[in-house]
């Protein structure tokens, strides 16, 4: 059996995303519980100049819906990245699930060999949606996650590798 474009991207999106979600409920009552208010973690950076959480959760959705969306030839939705809240940031994870799941495997059918165009560095760059999912759209996808979560891990969330992986 072949691995299906579908099958390397959209449920991989939506689990990840679930089990962000999950973590982040994790740091919700971490927070009750060591009384420490959430607007701290959203403001959260691993280093001064890194992006805080709300803005991992804002990239890592993003990637979700871009990779997606190109690779099902969709118009790519536009979410204005206004979450300054911790409800905000598990709301737009939740929207990305949502999102994910209107997606069907048909409409992913030869995207591996479809152009797809993307800006890097400021320039239109052509890639096959193969060379896009695997090379681009994965990696930055599981960086801007794996941050997320190291942030909330950094704040003292007693989170793990098996939370992380769901």
């Amino acid at each position: 059996m072949t691995l299906s474009m579908y099958s390397a991207s959209v449920p991989v999106f939506s689990r990840m995303l679930k089990n962000l979600l999950a973590v982040f409920d994790k740091a919700e009552a971490f927070a009750a519980e060591h009384n420490i208010d959430l607007q701290t973690l959203v403001e959260t950076r691993l280093a001064p100049d890194m992006i805080p959480l709300s803005g991992q959760v804002q990239i890592a959705t993003d990637g979700a819906k871009g990779v997606s969306s190109r690779l099902a030839q969709k118009a790519v939705p536009s979410w204005a990245d206004d979450e300054v809240t911790f409800a905000d940031l598990k709301a737009r994870l939740q929207k990305g699930i949502d999102y994910l799941a209107t997606f069907s495997p048909e409409e992913f059918v030869g995207s591996d060999d479809r152009t797809v165009t993307i800006k890097i560095g400021g320039n239109d760059t052509e890639l096959s949606g193969e060379t896009y999912l695997l090379n681009r759209g994965l990696p930055n996808f599981y960086f801007h996650v794996t941050t997320a979560y190291d942030i909330l891990r950094h704040k003292g969330v007693p989170i793990g590798k098996k939370d992380y992986l769901g």
